[in-house]
């Protein structure tokens, strides 16, 4: 089973991974999953260079070129992570997937579903997720988090409110548009235990995850 998490900067989606997983083994201590993010990967060098490349604030990249090396790095990831987890018929919980170059390659460099959607099927094939949590707050209180937090931020966490804006857009016309009805809206205002306690009961209620549970 594959399932994503997507969301703003600043929506608090990792912490609450890390606390979900935690809570999850806590009571189904051989569910065997792996955790994983984008850009970049688990334990993948060829795709955490990649990453420090796009995340670094000294670079410059065209949009295209910036999307080119998010695809180029995605498609490493699913060659050496996703794939051969989900072989080994693993759970895995992925930090941002395709659904985040959508939005912010997508909408927030204005690059175009249709451009974004090509070579996003290029690098994936059938390699879809089967749920994907969508952690629901305004680009206004992300960057307020982030303020009060003192956190560091990155290239693309340095945009401007407008950029950030037509991100958190794409993801609301991505998710309306969607057809695969995998995504699940997280309101990610509330406190993080709050929030892991909403997916944790959604998870082990869910189908399809519940074959994993031991």
């Amino acid at each position: 089973m594959f399932i994503t998490f997507e969301g703003l900067d600043g929506s608090g989606k990792t912490t609450v991974i890390n606390e979900l997983l935690k809570k999850l083994k806590d009571n189904f201590k051989f569910l065997d999953y792996v955790l994983t993010r984008e850009p970049g990967g688990k334990d993948i060098k060829e795709s955490e260079k990649i990453r420090e490349m796009i995340l670094d604030s000294d670079l410059e990249f065209s949009p295209i070129t910036e999307a080119l090396l998010y695809t180029t790095s995605r498609r490493i990831h699913i060659d050496k992570v996703i794939l051969p987890a989900l072989a080994q018929n693993k759970i895995v919980f992925c930090d941002r997937y395709y659904d985040s170059f959508y939005a912010y390659q997508g909408y927030g460099r204005n690059l175009g579903m249709e451009f974004t959607k090509t070579l996003t099927e290029l690098a994936v094939g059938k390699t879809i997720p089967n749920l994907t949590f969508f952690f629901d707050i305004s680009p206004f209180e992300t960057r307020k988090r982030r303020s009060e937090n003192n956190l560091i931020n990155d290239r693309l966490e340095l945009e401007d409110l407008s950029f950030h804006n037509r991100v958190y857009e794409g993801y609301l016309e991505i998710i309306k548009n969607n057809k695969e009805n995998r995504f699940v809206v997280v309101d990610a205002t509330k406190p993080v235990n709050e929030i892991v306690d909403f997916i944790f009961n959604y998870l082990v209620k869910h189908k399809d995850f519940v074959k994993f549970l031991k």
